[in-house]
């Protein structure tokens, strides 16, 4: 999956955009700890949005998964995710 990703979290209030899944997973290991909520919705952008005159309407998501730190081993999967799709590793 390419193009933009978006994850949301603290129940909506937050977002942010981010280019690739390896940056999606930094990001949730970096905050995560300090969000109000564990729980982070992730969404991969799908096609454009074509408004019925077939003029550009804007992005369009598709949630891809729902990340919640409070399962167990939620944390070591997303790292040894990272690992394998980082070429610089898990200690970037």
């Amino acid at each position: 999956m390419s193009g933009v990703w978006q994850v949301l979290f603290d129940g909506g209030r937050q977002q942010r955009y981010l280019p690739d899944r390896a940056s999606v997973l930094r990001y949730v290991l970096a905050v995560g700890p300090y969000a109000a909520s564990p729980r982070f919705e992730v969404l991969a952008e799908t096609s454009r949005v074509r408004l019925a005159d077939g003029s550009d309407g804007g992005r369009q998501f598709a949630l891809v998964e729902v990340i919640d730190l409070a399962r167990p081993g939620e944390i070591d999967r997303l790292r040894r995710e990272l690992g394998r799709q980082d070429p610089a590793g898990p200690g970037r």
